[in-house]
């Protein structure tokens, strides 16, 4: 625990303070009792029961001052609360392909002017992510939270398919072992409310995974995958180191990775397109740590026992 206001703390000194003048109270009674022919009288009008309720008022008011001051000294700790989540992947194809001038200025750059016009309007509850891939893929932005925090995915196994050997990832030696994968069981299609991913690429592969098959790991843990499409049917020409080639948009494709994860495919998407997408999403309550000012638990404390102690006098002495 932590306090925003540290020097308030100081007033805590006042509590030993009222001690030693409660102390100093009672003293000064216990010479006024002396005036009664016999003090043993006095013990016997009290009783024990008495005697030992007349100091809980007290207290609890003692209680109540030094909660209250630690209230306003602003306390905050990290707390495990429900939090509202919606998550959004935002996958962007940056292959050789996406440098065709058949879409103005070309494939990759109109992609990333919708990817960052959908951002900057996104609301402030919308986790996002960027992942940029080609052969293969790389995390760019990590969002919040990722779809799957625990599931043990292994990204390298799934775009090499065990690396350059069977079971051997890259960078992990021939003696290493294999993380072992975790279980899992398979959910409907689409079954995944708070998440998605959308896909902003033309659709063309040249080396990696089948998209079909990404697709179909996708709608295996119910997760939605929107298409968007960028280029032409009639293609534009793109050409590195000498060799240059048509390639065309592939809505085929684009179209089937949509279908098999249940989500929609969109051509030449615009940022409103985009917006489409999280507008169906809905809220995800999950458990997330925060740093929370706490200092209304030491106040409602501070007047539960401040209520106490004034109920206890007026019920056990008819004062305050």
């Amino acid at each position: 625990m932590k306090f925003l206001h540290p020097q308030i703390l100081w007033l805590l000194v006042l509590v030993p303070a009222l001690v030693a003048a409660y102390v100093l109270l009672l003293r000064r009674r216990k010479k006024h009792a002396v005036r009664y022919a016999s003090v043993g009288i006095v013990k016997e009008a009290i009783g024990p029961g008495q005697r030992f309720r007349r100091h809980i008022p007290p207290l609890l008011f003692l209680v109540a001052e030094a909660a209250l001051i630690v209230a306003c000294a602003a306390p905050t700790a990290i707390i495990t609360l429900p939090a509202e989540r919606k998550t959004v992947i935002l996958a962007m194809d940056v292959s050789l392909s996406m440098g065709a001038r058949d879409v103005d200025p070309n494939r990759l750059t109109a992609a990333q002017i919708a990817a960052k016009s959908f951002v900057e309007d996104c609301p402030d509850d919308l986790a996002i992510g960027i992942v940029s891939f080609g052969a293969t893929a790389s995390l760019v932005q990590p969002p919040l939270q990722t779809l799957f925090p625990d599931a043990g995915i292994d990204l390298e196994q799934l775009v090499f398919r065990g690396g350059l050997v069977p079971n051997v990832g890259r960078g992990r030696s021939l003696d290493e072992p294999a993380k072992p994968a975790k279980e899992f069981k398979p959910v409907p299609p689409g079954s995944y409310p708070s998440g998605v991913i959308i896909l902003l690429s033309d659709g063309r592969r040249t080396t990696g995974p089948d998209p079909r098959d990404a697709a179909k790991w996708a709608a295996d843990r119910g997760v939605r995958v929107y298409t968007v499409g960028f280029g032409t049917e009639e293609g534009g020409l793109i050409g590195f180191e000498g060799w240059s080639a048509y390639v065309r948009l592939d809505e085929e494709t684009l179209k089937a990775v949509a279908d098999i994860t249940r989500g929609e495919y969109y051509r030449a998407g615009t940022s409103e397109d985009l917006r489409k997408v999280y507008r169906q999403l809905t809220r995800q309550l999950v458990l997330e740590k925060k740093d929370t000012e706490i200092a209304f638990i030491f106040a409602a404390a501070a007047g539960v026992f401040l209520i106490a102690a004034l109920g206890l006098s007026l019920l056990w002495f008819g004062r305050l």
